[in-house]
């Protein structure tokens, strides 16, 4: 690129490089604490974007969605404005899995996000790509845009998602791009190099899009939403969605789909060793999934509507790099596709990204003040991880400014904190994605909850709303208050409870038994007993559900709370930022490499990094508590 001219274009206190949903996040929560923000993207027409699967939510995201909505965040309140179908998955399951899933109409999604995006004070939306960062002495200082446009700023936050050199593949074809037809970002990643940030190569999938009247969805497993419609943000709780939904199908490969994918395995670029980059082991193309499961003789396949005004719909469980051609022959053998029309060709797009163990738990870079990473570039996958990670790292974009302590979320307090402890401790070595699995305590990490446990801490931030903050505290009241009122509500052994109970399969009873312990029953629950509570109050569906969670599993989070305690006092343990872990004799030579390049800042976060073993954390312990009377005794001398 030739010497273009720049000029002053303005200054901010934030600027953040991506509008996609880590953006949007980053850029709302930065200007709802005050800071002069200017987010910029390639594209206006990209502006929280669905280039993938058009939903939210899902098993380990769902609760993201719910921690960003606590926080004051606008996902939630985004996607119950365009939803199309909402499904709550994991029911038959412990309440620690329950997962909202909702399909969103993609376009309006958009469309609401940008309108968002413009009406918001203090933030300043624009079209345009970043080519240069600033930076002097290790700090920032601005950006610089194609056209020569230099804004200055404190802080700058980096979201660009699949963008960064991105390049298509499909068979044998391969060119530069962005997802969705949009351009790449060249350029920056060229910057981040200069200014000593090493990238790396990560890839992702997506189907192809078809025609919806060219589905035969007579021969397909139609899957309805939820007849109680269960919106996503707290805000919304006590109000009744009674919209129409859309529904999706299940249907599926056969043999001769997976014949089709054997005999042109030399041709998809991942097989044929063209892609580099690594892609997700936990949504991976339908070819490798033939690959690795070769056992299995069909594979699930979702049709998913993208929305309310368009015939594109979303072939979930069909990625793909395979030829054009060969993609067309493949999905006419799925069931029900016979007749299929494309509308676009499935591609693979491979980007750069960073190692994340190069940030702090703010998301802040460790070795350049004030420049800040969040989304895919971090090496994650998905719309809500993107998301959590951004409305982070614009709280703490705004906190640096304004000479605060930083907002950290540790493992116990939310799956926010979960996520970004991952990238930044252990890092990945693949498209990071949230599940329930990888949260430890994830009985008092619950979806349900996240208003409990997040919205005070929003609050005192200026993100969450006073509407928002009252809201939980009468949640909160309501529901100690029902809990201590069932514990006063005794149920005598009349032959008529008897009968009641013994009708619902439960032991009758012998003694005088609160409803509150009746509850605990396996068999028994709060809505079953309100023919035998005739003073039960009126309250709503989400303190019911609180109210009987609290209730049944009381002996397992207290359980819980015991190992969170635990936790808490490693984590408790500061390390020094300056410590030299060479000078440490007893660690091993892996943990004082890792330790000297991920400088965990406590004792608990060192146990976490692969090759650190617990040998060395003792090492850990032994040595700050001689710090620690060394100290003392100088004090005392």
């Amino acid at each position: 690129m030739k010497d273009i001219k720049r000029f002053e274009a303005g200054k901010y206190d934030v600027i953040v490089i991506g509008a996609g949903h880590a953006g949007c996040e980053a850029a709302l929560s930065s200007a709802r604490m005050g800071m002069k923000t200017l987010i910029l993207t390639m594209s206006l027409d990209a502006v929280a974007a669905m280039p993938c699967n058009p939903n939210i939510g899902g098993t380990g995201k769902g609760h993201l969605v719910r921690e960003i909505d606590a926080l004051g965040g606008e996902m939630a309140l985004n996607i119950d404005k365009t939803f199309i179908q909402s499904r709550m998955l994991n029911i038959s399951k412990g309440p620690a899995v329950h997962s909202l899933r909702v399909q969103a109409d993609k376009n309006k999604y958009h469309i609401e996000m940008k309108k968002t995006l413009e009406n918001e004070d203090n933030l300043d939306l624009k079209q345009g790509e970043v080519v240069d960062i600033l930076a002097e002495d290790n700090c920032i200082k601005g950006i610089v845009t194609r056209t020569g446009a230099v804004y200055r700023c404190s802080a700058v936050i980096i979201c660009t998602g699949t963008y960064l050199k991105g390049r298509i593949y499909i068979g044998e074809v391969n060119y530069e791009g962005g997802p969705m037809g949009w351009f790449p970002s060249n350029l920056l990643s060229d910057a981040l190099n200069r200014i000593g940030i090493k990238l790396r190569r990560f890839k992702t999938g997506t189907p192809a899009r078809v025609h919806g009247d060219s589905i035969d969805y007579s021969v397909m497993e139609v899957q309805p939403g939820d007849k109680e419609i269960i919106p996503f943000s707290f805000l919304n709780m006590d109000k009744k969605f009674d919209k129409k939904q859309v529904p999706c199908y299940l249907t599926y490969t056969v043999e001769k789909t997976h014949d089709i994918i054997r005999k042109n395995l030399d041709r998809s670029p991942m097989y044929a060793g063209e892609i580099k980059g690594v892609g997700p082991r936990y949504c991976p193309s339908i070819e490798d999934k033939v690959v690795r499961f070769a056992d299995k003789n069909k594979h699930q396949i979702f049709i998913e509507p993208e929305g309310l005004d368009t015939k594109e719909v979303y072939v979930q469980g069909m990625s793909t790099t395979l030829p054009e051609e060969v993609q067309i022959q493949m999905y006419k053998t799925v069931i029900g596709l016979k007749n299929v029309k494309f509308m676009r060709t499935a591609y693979a797009i491979e980007y750069d990204c960073i190692d994340p163990t190069i940030l702090k738990r703010t998301l802040e870079h460790k070795k350049i003040k004030n420049l800040f990473f969040a989304g895919q570039i971090n090496g994650s996958s998905g719309y809500e991880e993107a998301a959590a990670q951004g409305i982070m790292a614009g709280i703490n974009a705004a906190l640096n400014i304004q000479g605060k302590e930083p907002f950290i979320l540790d493992r116990s307090e939310a799956y926010i904190g979960v996520l970004i402890d991952d990238l930044v401790t252990k890092g990945t070595n693949e498209p990071y994605r949230m599940m329930t699995s990888r949260a430890e305590y994830r009985l008092t990490l619950r979806q349900d909850n996240a208003d409990l446990r997040l919205t005070e801490k929003g609050y005192k931030l200026g993100l969450a709303s006073k509407e928002r903050y009252e809201k939980t505290l009468y949640k909160k009241e309501e529901t100690n208050n029902e809990i201590l009122r069932l514990k006063h509500v005794i149920i005598t052994p009349t032959e008529k409870t008897n009968k009641f109970l013994e009708g619902l399969n439960s032991a009758p009873l012998r003694t005088p038994t609160s409803i509150y312990d009746l509850i605990k029953r396996p068999e028994l629950n709060y809505e079953i007993l309100k023919d035998i509570d005739p003073e039960r109050p009126e309250l709503l569906r989400e303190i019911r559900i609180e109210v009987e969670i609290q209730i049944k599993y009381e002996g397992y989070i207290a359980k819980q709370m015991a190992q969170i305690a635990q936790f808490k006092k490693l984590e408790g343990k500061k390390l020094p930022e300056d410590l030299d872990y060479n000078n440490i004799r007893s660690l091993s030579n892996e943990a004082k490499q890792k330790l000297n390049n991920i400088r965990p800042e406590s004792v608990g976060q060192a146990s976490r990094i692969s090759g650190v073993s617990p040998s060395d954390i003792n090492v850990l312990l032994i040595y700050l508590e001689q710090l620690r009377r060394a100290f003392r005794s100088e004090k005392n001398d």
